[in-house]
């Protein structure tokens, strides 16, 4: 089982998306070097903290009830469907990230242990697409 707990760590830390997971209250337990990458925060200062680091104030209203909702339900509206919404990166910065969602539960008992989502940067997509909107 270690054998398979490490390789496990190795393929998170070598995905070239950025992987998060939160636990059932929001707060960030793991985070790999793609979600360094695309959020500027690095490992140590994301771990035990909220996700409202990297949710636009906007968005958390919506954020945080659809959150809670899959959490307690244990049934996710977006899970796997690619959803486009904006993040906020360390500098401040808004980005543009689609993410795929999923629940993580104990495999034994079924019981909710939080939430696991995946992202990618797609910033210079919309802008271009945007940009071609607006020529044409």
């Amino acid at each position: 089982m270690e054998e398979r707990s490490e390789l496990a760590e190795r393929i998170l830390d070598q995905t070239a998306d950025a992987v998060i997971y939160a636990d059932r209250s929001g707060t960030i337990a793991r985070w790999n070097p793609a979600a360094t990458a695309l959020f500027g925060y690095s490992l140590e200062e994301v771990l035990g903290q909220s996700l409202d680091l990297i949710i636009p104030e906007h968005l958390r209203a919506a954020h945080w009830r659809g959150f809670e909702a899959a959490m307690t339900g244990g049934v996710m509206k977006l899970q796997g469907k690619p959803t486009l919404t904006r993040a906020l990166h360390k500098s401040g910065r808004k980005v543009y990230v689609e993410m795929t969602f999923a629940i993580v539960k104990d495999s034994a008992a079924g019981e909710v242990l939080g939430s696991v989502a995946v992202a990618r940067d797609v910033t210079e997509r919309i802008e271009r697409e945007r940009a071609a909107t607006r020529a044409s």
